[in-house]
């Protein structure tokens, strides 16, 4: 097995429809710019409101990738 080395970064993502799909979004954008990566960890949720409702969320997320 080998030793890597991993690098960690923090990313936002958005989504009209859920913390799920904040995520996802998050992913995708991070993974066109960034190779190797690995695992991710939810750190914050939050969302704006609007006439009661969740508008729109917001998704903090940690993403670690090894280095090349």
């Amino acid at each position: 097995m080998e030793d890597h080395v991993y690098k960690k970064i923090e990313i936002v993502g958005t989504s009209e429809k859920s913390s799920d799909d904040a995520v996802r979004n998050a992913l995708a954008r991070a993974s066109k710019s960034v190779q190797n990566l690995r695992w991710f960890e939810v750190l914050d949720s939050r969302g704006s409101i609007k006439n009661g409702k969740v508008e729109h969320w917001q998704v903090t997320i940690k993403l670690g990738f090894t280095m090349n």
